[in-house]
């Protein structure tokens, strides 16, 4: 068996899984008949009392479903039948008469943690590469391997919902708190520990269960719970996800009638689930994001060990996080001390909260902040191979920090600059050594937020280019390479965006009506509230610059709003007001005093789809745009930027996936009727055009 190797020792069978010719084990349909047999020779043979399973790769139990596979089937039936085969095989491991102990170390994923679940007993190392969860419904699916049924059962109606629901990472401590593993131990004592248990009756201490918990076991209270989440999953996908509320009607099944019937309603939803566009475009989604890995390479003359961040405030202290969490040390500068003070605090303040998470120790936080070295001394620059700069938007500061560099450093030296609308070009137009220079654009909060935006001129090297590349997918990031301009794509296309809603404004719309239609279309946030979060100041800094000359230039309508809102000191969230009002205590509002700027207080009910296809429409077609000028160079970056840097709708696939999955026709057709309205700024892109025409895919 090639997944597998069957040991014995002392009345203990060990199965050791090993994925041949690949990085990590994957659960696929031949590896499931492998285990199969397996089971059946522990269970016929005699001398074996007990089994230990134990992954011999590194880092990885089994790292979830080989996805591929998967997708390569058309036949959701077929799926459906496949969950069935694999939960009949993780039932009868349950019911084994002779234990069979899961010993954890790395990643135990979706399938894999669903295996783990079906053993008797799991130990489980507190090492840092060790992760559970079931993160299937971000795929647009639900675990289709007992992972709805189980998960409840080992810990308790709450937490399994959040794990089910959210797809989040799980790790050691909170897994052995909640029930999910049975004991911990370091890495170096895994198996040792599981062949103790195995070589001894299981015993478990009863879990303490709260006076919460006891009353979420009554009929009453599940039903509550089961509501209350069914409420918040609406309110929080409005209805464009349908995983969720399945995953929920299979943990409800499985309550009221039992784990027989809850995994076949299991099996049926995960068929069901297979054959919706919503999977499809989130699988997509992923595989594109992995992909994205591979632009990685290894080359000594395009990686460096250290890099050097001039700015330490917000921006450089995020860049400088997840730098140093990720690997690389790093030299950060500041004019002031107090910046550079205020920087390690916001980054020590990130470790300490994941330390009392207990998703990283003490030691290893004080380990990463060692890795920071922190300077105002401009000398100690000198010798890097890669700064990152990263202060405010001014082109004159920045042309000035760039020709300090290329006057002090080595001509090799690479030179980033972290900017969401300077054109690279402007900002390298006096240098020395243009091919060194590149753009890194990080969206806030840089922790959080998965793009990286890398913008190259003609003149940036293959060099640049591949070490900002590495740079970016070490520190964890998925990057996709634009090619420079106004506003590049992320930032262009947020215009475009940001531009119609204001449009949709003065045209006598209610603000709460604008973000909850978008809402609605599938943003996690609405425009107007968007705009108040980034800082109207900043919106309109954006549209006084080349961004805002290249639409007036393509004939589309200026609009001096925002400046307007900004000259009003109406900055949005951070001064407590903008389109919404932000009081100290409670909710936001809507600040019904900035209609003064669009015509005054009395507002109309607008149509939500006319709303949505202005908003929604003028964005894609700004897309294409980008696309036919060569701003983005495939399609596919342009899907993937759009989701991970501006909160494009994921179940669509993207901006082009939609146009693919709706039509290019309908699209063109919806354009073209807006044009006739509203004017030339919905004038429909030629490459639109063309593939309406031809009804030739995007993507």
């Amino acid at each position: 068996m090639a997944n597998f190797k069957l040991t014995k020792d002392n009345e203990i069978a060990t199965i050791w899984m090993d994925q041949a010719g690949a990085e990590v084990n994957t659960l696929s349909v031949k590896m499931l008949d492998d285990f199969s047999g397996l089971l059946d020779k522990i269970e016929n043979d005699s001398d074996i009392k007990a089994a230990v399973l134990i992954s011999k790769k590194d880092n990885c139990f089994i790292a979830g479903a080989d996805i591929k596979d998967l997708m390569a089937i058309e036949d959701s039936k077929e799926v459906e039948n496949l969950s069935r085969e694999g939960n009949k095989i993780l039932t009868r491991l349950s019911k084994l008469k002779k234990p069979v102990i899961a010993a954890i170390n790395g990643a135990c994923l979706g399938g894999g943690l669903e295996v783990a679940m079906a053993c008797h007993y799991r130990v489980a190392t507190t090492d840092k590469k060790t992760v559970f969860g079931l993160p299937e419904m971000k795929l647009g699916l639900l675990p289709g391997g007992g992972g709805t049924q189980r998960l409840i059962r080992l810990t308790n109606l709450r937490y399994g919902l959040d794990a089910l629901l959210t797809g989040k990472n799980i790790y050691p401590h909170s897994a052995k708190k909640s029930g999910l593993v049975d004991s911990l131990v370091h890495k170096e004592g895994l198996y040792q520990a599981a062949l103790k248990v195995a070589a001894n009756p299981i015993k478990r201490k009863a879990k303490k269960v709260g006076l919460v918990d006891k009353a979420l076991k009554t009929s009453a209270g599940r039903n509550f719970v089961l509501k209350k989440a069914r409420e918040t999953v609406m309110r929080k996908t409005r209805g464009n996800y349908p995983a969720p509320l399945k995953i929920l009607d299979c943990v409800e099944t499985g309550l009221e009638h039992g784990m027989a019937a809850g995994l076949e309603a299991e099996a049926i939803g995960f068929g069901e689930l297979h054959a919706t566009q919503a999977s499809k475009s989130l699988i997509g989604l992923f595989l594109a994001m992995q992909e994205n890995k591979k632009l990685k390479n290894n080359n000594k003359t395009e990686n460096v060990d250290t890099l050097s961040m001039i700015g330490a405030g917000f921006m450089g202290a995020g860049i400088t996080e997840v730098s140093i969490k990720n690997g690389y040390d790093v030299i950060l500068k500041d004019i002031s001390e107090e910046g550079l003070a205020s920087a390690l605090k916001t980054i020590w303040s990130d470790f300490s909260q994941m330390v009392k998470k207990k998703a990283m120790g003490r030691v290893e936080r004080d380990r990463l902040m060692s890795k920071i070295k922190t300077t105002t001394d401009d000398n100690d620059l000198n010798h890097s191979d890669l700064i990152i700069e990263a202060v405010f938007e001014d082109i004159g500061l920045k042309q000035k920090i760039l020709a300090d560099v290329e006057a002090r450093c080595k001509k090799s030296t690479v030179f980033a600059t972290n900017t969401s609308s300077l054109p690279l070009a402007n900002i390298a137009e006096k240098a020395a050594n243009p091919q060194n220079v590149v753009g890194m654009h990080y969206f806030s909060p840089v922790p959080k937020m998965p793009l990286l935006e890398l913008i190259v001129t003609d003149k940036t090297s293959k060099r640049a280019r591949q070490m900002a590349t590495n740079v970016g997918i070490k520190q964890g990031k998925t990057v996709v390479a634009v090619k420079d301009g106004p506003g590049f794509y992320t930032t262009r296309v947020l215009s475009a965006l940001t531009h119609e809603a204001i449009k949709v404004l003065h045209d006598g719309a209610k603000i709460e009506d604008v973000d909850a239609a978008m809402k609605d279309w599938g943003f996690p946030v609405g425009p107007l509230a968007l705009m108040d979060e980034v800082g109207i100041d900043v919106g309109a800094h954006i549209a006084r610059g080349a961004l805002g000359d290249m639409f007036v230039a393509r004939g589309v309508e200026q609009d001096d709003t925002v400046q307007k809102l900004a000259d009003a000191k109406l900055f949005g969230r951070k001064v407590g007001k903008g389109f919404y009002s932000y009081p100290k205590k409670g909710r936001k509002t809507v600040n019904t005093n900035i209609y003064q700027f669009f015509g005054g207080e009395e507002r109309k009910e607008m149509d939500k789809t006319e709303i949505q296809n202005r908003i929604g429409l003028v964005f894609v077609n700004e897309c294409v745009l980008c696309l036919q000028e060569g701003i983005l160079f495939h399609a596919k970056d342009g899907d993937l930027a759009a989701i991970l840097g501006l909160g494009f709708p994921p179940f669509t696939g993207g901006p082009f996936s939609y146009i693919d999955a709706t039509g290019a026709a309908d699209i063109l057709a919806t354009l073209q009727a807006l044009e006739a309205k509203h004017g030339n700024r919905f004038t429909p892109a030629d490459l639109l055009v063309e593939h309406a025409k031809d009804n030739k895919p995007f993507v």
